[in-house]
């Protein structure tokens, strides 16, 4: 197949997805609206990664808008798509669902639960039942109309699957080690570096491998999908 990655700045891209997409045996390509405006050409399955951007900053990033047309036709012709927090939040925008910030920032590992329908779920179901999940974000969003509730926690909706062939989750399966190092030097992110290191020691291993589970979970269906479309 091959597969595009959305990236909203470089730190925040496929670190660990886009080797996965390989070893699968895919074709794997970045992509930044920021500086290259609409991809060209079609593509078999989507990624959308997350960012510093806000999903509702269309004053200050004009080219947002111009990505929120093109996810809507993503959804409309059934491509797909994986969002990821800010992915997520602009897949759900494009979807017509509330975006907007959350009361308290969730930066750090919280515990998250799939729903009955996320464990029956194709993708999400690669995740065990509940999880320790490295989450990042300081905006929420609604469930899209006609879309299924698929994980959650205390804070918000944390994913969700719209038709047969888009998802989104809040939290961050695509995150690396030293990437999170990188975020721990920013201290507008995160409160306390020395326990968001500790606690990253603690669950990478384990968190990697499910992020893993969780891209090739959909992969697998996005060909699934490929030939039943044939």
């Amino acid at each position: 197949m091959d597969v595009l990655s959305v990236v909203h700045g470089g730190d925040a891209g496929p670190e660990l997805f886009g080797p996965t997409v390989t070893a699968a045996g895919h074709r794997h390509r970045e992509w930044s609206f920021s500086s290259g405006g609409r991809p060209s050409g079609d593509y078999d399955a989507v990624l959308v990664f997350g960012g510093a951007v806000h999903p509702d900053q269309d004053d200050q990033h004009m080219w947002l808008n111009e990505q929120l047309r093109w996810l809507e036709g993503l959804i409309e012709d059934g491509v797909p798509t994986l969002g990821i927090c800010l992915g997520s939040q602009l897949l759900a925008r494009a979807a017509g669902a509330w975006v907007g910030p959350l009361a308290e920032p969730e930066v750090g590992w919280y515990d998250v639960e799939l729903t009955e329908a996320g464990r029956a779920d194709p993708v999400l179901s690669a995740l065990p039942p509940h999880f320790a999940a490295l989450e990042s974000h300081y905006y929420a969003h609604g469930l899209p109309d006609g879309a299924t509730e698929l994980a959650r926690n205390t804070s918000c909706l944390q994913g969700f699957r719209l038709g047969d062939a888009c998802w989104g989750v809040q939290f961050h399966p695509e995150v690396t080690e030293p990437q999170l190092d990188r975020w721990a030097t920013d201290k507008r992110d995160v409160d306390d570096p020395e326990r968001f290191l500790a606690d990253t020691r603690r669950h990478i291993g384990e968190w990697n491998e499910l992020g893993r589970r969780l891209c090739g979970a959909f992969l697998t269906t996005a060909e699934e999908l490929a030939l039943r479309a044939a």
